[in-house]
C-alpha cells in the first residue's frame, strides 16, 4: 500500500486527507515512480478549492504536478526510461489521473517526465519542474528576453517569480518585481531583483514609468490577470509583450484597450505538447543547475503527514519561494 493525498469535496486545506491505496501498474506509455519529494503550486490550491480551469473528479480527487522520484516500472512502449532512473515530473499531465501527491505516482512518460540531473537531491529537484519550466517557456523560449530588456515580474515572491528573476538576470536583462507586502522586499532584492515595487504602498504603473525613464517594460510577466491586465498593458514599452500565465485575482480577464497590444497567454503545454521544446527546456534547466545560475529558493519543507499545514502556508502567501513536501 502507498500513502496518497486525496480530497472528497472542495474547500480549504482541511479537505486534504491521507489514505492507503494500492499502487497501480503503469499502462501503455506510462511510468510508475517511487516519489521522494513533491513541490506545491498555486494550481493545486486552485483545483482543491474549485477555482482551477477544470473541476476535480470527486470523490477521491488527486493533486500534484511536480515531483522527484525513482522509476519503479515502465509500461508498454516507453523508451528512454528504466527502473532505477532518477527523474522529475512536469505539468504535462492531468492531476485527477496522474497526481503526484503521495508515496507512489504513475505519469505519462512522453509529456510529464524528465531525467533528473545527476547529483541533484530530491528536495531541490522537486522545486524545479513546473516553476522553472513556466519561466523558461514564457521568457526564454517565447519572449526571447535580450540583454538590456526590462522585464516586469508581478507577484514575484513565488517559485515562478524567483525562477524568472534568475533567468532574466542571466539573460543580461533587468528584472523589476512586484510584491504585495513590504516584508518581502529585501528577500526579493537579495534574490536578484533590480527594483521591487510594493503594491500595498506604491502605484505600479507610476513606478515602472519612473524606473524606465517613462519608456515602460519590454516584457510584463503576470499571473494575476483580471483587472490588473489594464495596468500590465499600460506598463509596456512600445512593441512590448504581455505574457499572462495565471488568474490569481479570480476575476474575468478583460482585454486591455492599449492597442496595438501583443498578448500571449502561457501554459506549460506550450512545452510539454511539443517533444523538441520539452527536450530543450530540460537541457536549459540542467545547464543552469550545473552552472549555478539557476538555484531554486525553498521557503520550507514539510513531511507528507503535514500536507494540510503545507497547504495552509501555500494559501497564506507568506512564503518566498517553493514549499516542498518530503516523502520517507
Amino acid at each position: 500500500m502507498a500513502k496518497t493525498v486525496l480530497f472528497h469535496e472542495l474547500g480549504g486545506p482541511e479537505v486534504l486527507t491521507l489514505a492507503d491505496r494500492e499502487p497501480r501498474a503503469p499502462g501503455k506509455g506510462e511510468v510508475a515512480l517511487r516519489v521522494q519529494a513533491f513541490g506545491l503550486n498555486r494550481a493545486e490550491s486552485m483545483l482543491r478549492s474549485g477555482t482551477y480551469y477544470y473541476q476535480p473528479r470527486l470523490p477521491e480527487a488527486r493533486l500534484g504536478y511536480e515531483a522527484a522520484g525513482v522509476v519503479e516500472a515502465v509500461g508498454e512502449g516507453v523508451e528512454g526510461f528504466a527502473p532505477g532512473d532518477e527523474v522529475i515530473t512536469t505539468s504535462g499531465l492531468l492531476m485527477e489521473d496522474h497526481g503526484v501527491y503521495g508515496e507512489h505516482a504513475v505519469v505519462p512518460a512522453a509529456t510529464a517526465l524528465l531525467h533528473r540531473p545527476a547529483g541533484l537531491e530530491p528536495v531541490t529537484a522537486a522545486a524545479i519542474p513546473l516553476t522553472y519550466m513556466t519561466a523558461y517557456g514564457a521568457l526564454i523560449h517565447r519572449a526571447r528576453v535580450q540583454p538590456g530588456d526590462t522585464v516586469l515580474i508581478t507577484a514575484g515572491a513565488g517559485g515562478v517569480g524567483l525562477a524568472a528573476i534568475q533567468m532574466v538576470r542571466t539573460a543580461g536583462a533587468v528584472p523589476i518585481v512586484t510584491t504585495r507586502r513590504a516584508a518581502k522586499r529585501q528577500r526579493l532584492l537579495d534574490a536578484g531583483a533590480a527594483e521591487v515595487i510594493v503594491t500595498e504602498d506604491e502605484d505600479v504603473l507610476k513606478r515602472v514609468r519612473e524606473l524606465t525613464a517613462d519608456r515602460g517594460a519590454d516584457v510584463v510577466f503576470d499571473p494575476l490577470g483580471g483587472s490588473f491586465l489594464h495596468t500590465a498593458a499600460a506598463a509596456l514599452a512600445p512593441g512590448g509583450l504581455l505574457i499572462v500565465y495565471g488568474w490569481l485575482l479570480g476575476e474575468e480577464n478583460p482585454l486591455p484597450y492599449t492597442w496595438p497590444l501583443e498578448l500571449f497567454t502561457y501554459a506549460n503545454t506550450y512545452l510539454t505538447d511539443h517533444p523538441d521544446r520539452l527536450r530543450r527546456a530540460g537541457a536549459y534547466l540542467e545547464a543552469g543547475l550545473r552552472g549555478g545560475w539557476l538555484a531554486p529558493v525553498i521557503d520550507r519543507t514539510f513531511p507528507l503527514d503535514d500536507i494540510v499545514e503545507a497547504h495552509r502556508l501555500l494559501d497564506s502567501n507568506e512564503h518566498v519561494g517553493k514549499i516542498v513536501v518530503t516523502v520517507d
